[in-house]
């Protein structure tokens, strides 16, 4: 299925996708899993000096499927899981650049450690309530990334209903606000979980497929660009200018 015309027509999307942000050794695995602390500065300072449009994922949403104006260069900033690490070591350079994101929280375990890692990854500390609240009041976005991060296509549909319903539910009630964003656990969905999103009353949901988010073919399966833990400032380039391309396989996690 081809994107909307109105959002090929419009000025290329990226929306970058990030997990842990840190100081780590060289992952040999789940390398976009991982973004050390000195890289993140320089890829937050690549894009303030090159006058990169960061944008809030309501603003692109808007502008690639109902007609808004988008700026050049726009990308958008998001963060799978919810880990403390974003508030201890990116959250501060994002706020020295004036720059927005939007974080995904896995509501059945805030404050708890990231359960569904592989043995071979650190059980990460997820952000607490208090620390959701505080980065709210700040001007971060929220969105739900389900209530246990399940790989959401293999549930039955009572149980895929649960996580995302249940997660928007939690969050809304901890922040008091609507919140209009979802993204896939792993990437993964089918026709169903993408209907039950649509049921939910979401505004839009992340995949973990590859590419520009003007290559959505609809709201509900938007690409993004992983930022990987060798990404230095030409891969970076690389993936803002000329990684459009949607790729119709899952991304590995």
């Amino acid at each position: 299925m081809a994107a909307p015309r109105s959002a090929q027509a419009k000025p290329a999307v990226s929306i970058l996708r990030y997990h842990q942000v840190g100081y780590f050794a060289a992952p040999r695995r789940h390398r976009t899993c991982y973004c050390h602390v000195r890289r993140f500065r320089s890829q937050m300072n690549y894009l303030k000096s090159f006058d990169y449009n960061v944008i809030s994922l309501d603003e692109a949403v808007a502008g690639l499927f109902d007609d808004r104006p988008l700026p050049p260069r726009s990308v958008v900033l998001t963060f799978d899981d919810g880990y403390e690490g974003f508030h201890e070591h990116a959250f501060p350079i994002l706020a020295q650049h004036g720059f927005t994101a939007t974080i995904f929280i896995v509501t059945g375990l805030v404050g708890r450690c990231a359960e569904w890692l592989s043995a071979d990854q650190v059980k990460a500390p997820l952000m607490s309530a208090e620390t959701l609240c505080e980065l709210h009041r700040a001007g971060i976005t929220f969105g739900s990334h389900s209530n246990t991060h399940p790989r959401l296509s293999g549930l039955s549909v009572s149980k895929q209903r649960d996580q995302i319903f249940r997660s928007k539910a939690v969050l809304e009630e901890l922040l008091a606000e609507e919140v209009r964003h979802f993204c896939y656990p792993y990437g993964d969905y089918g026709r169903q979980t993408r209907e039950l999103v649509e049921e939910a009353d979401y505004a839009s949901a992340l995949t973990c497929l590859r590419g520009a988010a003007n290559t959505a073919p609809n709201r509900f399966e938007i690409p993004r660009k992983a930022i990987s833990f060798g990404d230095n400032l030409v891969g970076y380039f690389w993936k803002l200018h000329m990684k459009h391309q949607r790729k119709v396989q899952p991304a590995d996690r």
